[in-house]
């Protein structure tokens, strides 16, 4: 029988079988824990010393494409990864939330890092702030990688996702990772981390990984270092007073599970479309992952005269979910990760029912399909009923992981809102509703103690991703006994894993290490247009000076003719003069056209392509006999790896622009990007 092994200081280690990690299908042994011991002290020094220097060597663009890189390979063994998730329970379609799920995030944290971050390793979070009254002295703030480690702990319910979510980020900050899986899945994580490992994609010391007990890991954290954590709300407190992580304010951020809810709004009726909506997202919700959801719903407020209807569909759909061996053909609903996750369920359908009543599940009658699944970790699903919780309802306080959730009725909205709010806070709510001011008035309240709303109805539905699905781009996490930690949220999350940092000086130091133009910096003037340099040669703060233009009466109206923009602050004399400006004035977009027309080189060149405007503000207005000028700036440079239609290597190049007018006031102020060829090979 395999041993699983960790990987520490750039060893696998484990020789000597510990616990049996048993399949939650048919009771067979998978894999053993190893009972060898852990130096933690030299795993968290190899990953500031080694692995920290490797992913520095690295810039954010890089990482990115490493993160592309490993999450190809990963793509490739699925299968592998699919073939022994089985003994978790997993069904295909659960594999494709942890598996699938896992590289799709590594894929979209590999984008963001392309699109969103800079070359180098500092990121500049502006706006630059004049702190004095000639711009002599200004500041801004800087994100830079803490370099210390993130020991990443997870739970048992998404051996993969679970980490990579975690990790993609972590990456992409420069920050080397230990990753320690809940044991009783670890057989699957450590499947991953070796896939990971032999991609060639991982620089060495990025990824360490422990099989079985943290030991004493946490008493050698230091300030520099950060701890994520998943799981219960018990452990998650436990963890966060170890006294190391107090004393050396470490950060530590937890996403615990939580009293998850679906509110049905009392506009919808079992006519309406959105009712059957609401069923199956429930259905869904705890049935995926067998419910071992940290966002599965847990609680279904419903108005009261909406009870039985949605009791009777539920009862319905629920009971035309076969369980069994994820193998078998038909089977839906896998198994719990493990046998004791079992009875800790059991244990709390027991504790819910003091409170409520089994409208399905629990008759006695169920058995698994598959063979040997009788040793298996099944349960059928459970839906209960709490009919007068004004009374009390067990289901605002305990949560039987797995596939079990309580209909609550209410009232009124607000008596919903008032309800869901006993969760004491959550990852996610689902409000179903035919009615946007029902929306309008109720999100903005159950906002206030979640991380999330899935806001639902039929055209929401034709897309929706579902309650339960975590996304790259937005927020995972929630207030309260949901950890009051967030991960995820786009770039957000790679922000988690830097330090920042406010600097303050004088422009042209700001530019120095904002590594960006910051305005009222010395600019670099020579005599070859920055248009006339390759993506190499352009220097930052790299500047031109234009000459000037005279606006006249004439260029007003050919360029209203011209864009069929006639508004009457441009043509009508007399309405000018009543405005607040007093007098006719040119379009903004003229401004921009001939501010372009005076920094543009016309001749083939480098500079490939306008690829974006950002930024743009009109400060001053142009009136005819105004006389204006541009001062074009190279303000970033950012190396994406990015190769034209035909195969020739270019990168990306952002110019501040400011056009002046015969006084030096700013008239209008932007940021262009272009597309800049690099030097032919």
């Amino acid at each position: 029988m395999s041993v699983l092994k960790s990987f520490i200081a750039g060893q696998w280690v484990g020789e000597k079988p510990a616990k049996a990690l048993p399949s939650a299908v048919n009771g067979e042994i998978v894999a053993h824990t190893h009972d060898d011991t852990l130096d933690f002290k030299n795993a968290v020094e190899y990953g500031r010393k080694v692995g920290g220097k490797n992913l520095m060597a690295m810039d954010f663009q890089e990482r990115a494409l490493a993160l592309k890189a490993m999450a190809l390979y990963l793509q490739e063994h699925k299968k592998e990864l699919y073939a022994l998730s089985m003994h978790t329970g997993s069904t295909k379609g659960d594999n494709g939330i942890d598996i699938d799920g896992g590289f799709g995030t590594l894929f979209s944290y590999a984008s963001m890092g392309r699109r969103e971050l800079p070359s180098g390793n500092v990121v500049h979070e502006g706006p630059v702030t004049p702190l004095g009254k000639n711009n002599h002295f200004a500041g801004t703030h800087i994100l830079v990688p803490r370099g210390g480690v993130a020991v990443h702990i997870d739970a048992y319910n998404f051996p993969v996702w679970g980490m990579l979510e975690k990790f993609a980020p972590t990456f992409l900050a420069g920050m080397p990772s230990i990753v320690k899986p809940a044991t009783s899945t670890s057989y699957v994580t450590e499947l991953a981390v070796r896939l990971m490992h032999e991609s060639g994609a991982l620089p060495e010391g990025s990824l360490q990984l422990i099989i079985g007990s943290t030991g004493d890991l946490f008493d050698h954290l230091e300030e520099q270092d950060v701890v994520t954590f998943t799981g219960s709300a018990a452990t998650a407190r436990k963890l966060r007073n170890h006294p190391n992580i107090i004393n050396r304010s470490i950060p530590f951020n937890a996403e615990a599970d939580s009293l998850n809810s679906a509110i049905l709004a009392p506009d919808v009726t079992p006519e309406h479309e959105e009712f059957d909506v609401f069923v199956k997202e429930i259905r869904r919700e705890m049935t995926a992952k067998a419910g071992q959801k940290c966002t599965a719903i847990r609680r279904i407020f419903v108005p009261k005269d909406q009870v039985n209807a949605v009791c009777d569909k539920l009862k319905e759909q629920l009971s035309k979910i076969t369980v069994g061996d994820p193998s078998v053909e038909g089977v839906r609903m896998g198994a719990l990760a493990s046998i004791d996750q079992l009875e800790d369920v059991k244990a709390n359908i027991q504790e819910l029912l003091k409170t409520s009543e089994l409208v399905i599940g629990g008759d006695g009658n169920f058995k698994a399909t598959g063979e040997g699944t009788e040793k298996g970790a099944f349960i059928e699903p459970h839906l209960l009923l709490c009919r007068n919780p004004e009374n009390g309802c067990g289901a605002h306080d305990i949560e039987a992981f797995g596939p079990v959730a309580t209909v609550i009725p209410y009232d009124t909205i607000e008596d919903a809102v008032e309800l869901c709010s006993k969760g004491r806070g959550s990852l996610v709510t689902t409000l179903t509703t035919r009615d946007p001011a029902i929306a309008g008035k109720v999100a903005p309240l159950l906002a206030a103690f979640h991380g999330r709303l899935h806001l639902l109805d039929a055209e929401a539905a034709k897309e929706s991703t579902g309650h339960g699905s975590p996304l790259p781009m937005l927020k995972h996490g929630g207030p309260g006994r949901a950890g009051g930690g967030e991960e995820l949220g786009g770039i957000r999350a790679v922000h988690h894993y830097l330090q920042r940092t406010a600097i303050q000086g004088s422009p042209t130091m700001l530019a120095a290490v904002t590594r960006e133009y910051v305005r009222g910096a010395d600019v670099i003037e020579t005599e070859v247009h920055p248009f006339r340099r390759h993506f190499e040669d352009l220097q930052i703060n790299e500047s031109l000076l234009t000459h000037r233009r005279t606006v006249t009466e004439a260029d007003i109206v050919n360029f209203g003719c011209l864009s069929g923009d006639h508004f009457y602050m441009h043509f009508d004399e007399l309405a000018a003069r009543e405005s607040q400006f007093g007098k006719r004035i040119a379009h903004g977009y003229f401004v921009l056209s001939a501010a372009a027309g005076l920094f543009v080189s016309p001749g083939e060149g480098p500079v490939l392509a306008n690829y974006g405007l950002d930024t743009l503000r009109f400060i001053e207005p142009v009136a005819p006999g105004d006389t204006i000028r541009a001062r074009l700036t190279c303000k970033r440079k950012i190396d994406q790896g990015r190769t034209s239609p035909d195969g020739h290597p270019q990168g990306v190049v952002v110019w501040d622009v400011q056009v002046t007018n015969q006084n030096d006031e700013l008239v209008a102020s932007y940021d262009i990007l272009t597309l800049v060829a690099k030097k032919p090979e």
